[in-house]
């Protein structure tokens, strides 16, 4: 992809079954969906792209980059638009096979393209006269090129024997347009038989509304009106014209309630659905995040249907869900960032098992985190965070630093994806009185500068709860906790006992303290 959208390029390669596309908001990932489904089908919003053609749909950067040139005299070619898809070589797609592709590869594809139309040149150079008032492009003056890798001019998506179902709520902007897009998708799954017998059937009810009694009777009496509005006889019928189809008029009920009124993640739902149980020419799923408005437990319900009944499909879906991420594998997934693609196949066997497990699920929180600090247990992750407000005025998601609560023993595993994705990471973990077990542990990641293994030399100082003891002293300690003890040994019984409670206390008092070194060193 090049100058589509917020993707100035692209260059992604999917897996062949399921695709899990992650990342943060305005990442891009909506817009790889759009663009994958417009390849195929030659339409945006549900329309032929030439009628849909803004200057927003090019990339803002590009946009500059040309206006900036033609300020300094330097003037560059209009920046054009282009999406290809690559197909796997396959004999049914023979006549879209050629190297008329930018990898030069002799393989079938599409490109389409939105660039400019050289037949304007003299009307775009009156345009860029003044350059000074140049704030968008003149969309007016470009075309739209769909053609095969052979070169072949692609003029309906019928051409392309790839059928696309995109499921992106965001387009659903009234309850019309979602009954439209839902009955839309129930025709995939009817027969033809039943197709014609649902229009028959719509036709014959259009015929009794005439012969109705009543309606006889209103009939009449605007009949007896000819010569006061029109000298024509007025009547009143149901519409029978192509566009009142059985589509149009014919609404999906859910319990004989309207689809338009039952709740918005029961209407997901069933689009995503009906989109996997439509018919078998449906070779290509695009779902856009499939968690929106479902409670987790439809959630997991909906995520099992999917992962059941894709059968041989591909099926691409973005997710902001470490739930959906995890459930359907962590194999699948691809770490996408304004068109940069990474995946994580390469982790191990039993990391990836690992992470299909994760009841805590919080792998997509490593990967999305600006900078992730692993901690071994809620305590720790209330005391971090306390002292991350501490040093630095403000909570570690502010910052764009989530803390994580982990297993000790899952560092690695998160480490393992840190690595591979090349995050920010710091780990901060007790000693637990062998300072050599900690290093033989971590020896693989103390020279990546972007790993922190944050941890007390001294073994006489084991946990966390004996380092705060450490930094503070006991008289400070029993003033954060309201209470005194007779001893060093009894505030340490009492703080261990209590462990999030004793975190609590030092996350939500006013009185003044320090943070053990190695932490400090883990949020600086």
């Amino acid at each position: 992809m090049n100058n589509y959208r917020c993707l100035k390029t692209a260059d992604i390669e999917l897996n062949p079954g399921l695709n899990i596309v992650v990342g943060n908001n305005e990442c891009g990932k909506s817009t790889l969906l759009e663009a994958i489904d417009l390849a195929l089908t030659g339409q945006l919003n549900g329309r032929p792209i030439q009628t849909e053609l803004h200057p927003h749909l090019f990339n803002s950067e590009a946009v500059a980059t040309y206006i900036n040139a033609l300020i300094a005299k330097t003037p560059v070619a209009p920046p054009a638009i282009l999406i290809e898809l690559y197909f796997e070589d396959n004999s049914a797609l023979t006549k879209l096979k050629g190297i008329n592709n930018t990898a030069k590869v002799d393989l079938p594809g599409v490109a389409l393209s939105i660039e400019f139309n050289p037949e304007f040149g003299d009307e775009l150079a009156s345009y860029v006269a003044n350059p000074s008032l140049i704030r968008t492009l003149p969309i007016e003056y470009y075309k739209v090129s769909w053609r095969s890798f052979a070169e072949n001019p692609i003029t309906s998506s019928r051409t392309i024997p790839i059928k696309p179902s995109f499921i992106d709520a965001s387009t659903i902007r009234n309850n019309a347009a979602a009954s439209r897009y839902v009955v839309d998708l129930m025709k995939d799954s009817l027969s033809k038989g039943q197709k014609v017998d649902l229009a028959l059937s719509y036709r014959m009810m259009k015929d009794e509304f005439l012969n109705n009694e009543k309606v006889r009777a209103v009939n009449e009496a605007l009949a007896m009106k000819k010569g006061e509005i029109t000298e024509k006889a007025l009547s009143v019928s149901l519409d029978t014209t192509s566009r009142a189809s059985w589509e149009v008029g014919v609404i999906p009920h859910l319990d004989d309630v309207p689809l338009m009124l039952v709740g918005k993640g029961e209407q997901n739902s069933i689009k995503i659905k009906l989109a996997l149980e439509s018919s078998a020419d449906s070779h290509l799923i695009l779902i856009e995040e499939a968690e929106n408005h479902l409670s987790f437990s439809n959630l997991n319900a909906l995520i099992n249907h999917i992962a059941e009944r894709r059968g041989e499909r591909q099926l691409v879906i973005t997710t902001h869900s470490s739930f959906v991420l995890n459930k359907l594998g962590v194999d699948s997934v691809i770490l996408f960032h304004r068109g940069s693609a990474i995946t994580l196949k390469d982790l191990k066997k039993d990391t990836q098992d690992y992470f299909m497990r994760l009841p805590g699920h919080d792998t997509l929180r490593l990967i999305l985190a600006k900078r992730a600090i692993l901690v071994e247990g809620p305590s720790d992750e209330l005391i971090v965070q306390a002292a991350y407000r501490n040093l630095h005025g403000k909570m570690p998601l502010e910052a764009g630093v989530d803390v994580i609560s982990v297993n000790s023993l899952a560092f690695k595993r998160f480490l393992e994806i840190a690595v591979l994705l090349d995050l920010t990471v710091a780990v901060v973990t007790d000693n637990d009185g062998d300072v050599a077990a900690v290093e033989r542990k971590y020896q693989d990641y103390f020279g990546n500068p972007k790993v922190g293994i944050h941890y007390d030399a001294d073994e006489n100082y084991r946990t966390l709860e004996p380092q705060l003891l450490k930094a503070n002293g006991r008289p400070a300690i029993e003033r954060i906790l309201g209470r005194t003890f007779e001893g060093d040994a009894e505030l340490l019984r009492h703080m261990q006992t209590n462990k999030a409670d004793a975190a609590l206390k030092f996350f939500t008092t006013q009185e003044a303290w320090t943070a053990p070194g190695y932490i400090v060193d883990a949020i600086s």
